[in-house]
């Protein structure tokens, strides 16, 4: 699981969502989105972006916490969309 840490960070430098999205220039609804983790994708440009304007490191804002119950490999759970084949056929 990917966790987003940008509430913290934006509350830790008392910043709104308003503020962080002039300073970037990424849409608001679109900050909104990473903010709340609705977002099911980040763009490298907007993280690049919010890295730079809350002058923080990539694993500052985003942070890697294992499954409990594996995705991959043996386990590897298929998407019901996309053009993944299933391996076992």
């Amino acid at each position: 699981m990917i966790k987003n840490h940008l509430s913290r960070l934006l509350g830790e430098k008392r910043w709104t969502q308003a503020r962080l999205a002039r300073e970037t220039g990424i849409r608001p609804s679109t900050i909104c989105a990473y903010y709340n983790e609705f977002a099911e994708r980040i763009s490298l440009e907007h993280l690049d972006r919010i890295c730079e304007a809350l002058d923080c490191r990539v694993e500052d804002v985003l942070e890697y916490i294992p499954n409990h119950q594996k995705k991959t490999g043996k386990d590897l759970i298929l998407e019901d969309h996309g053009n993944r084949k299933d391996p076992k056929k």
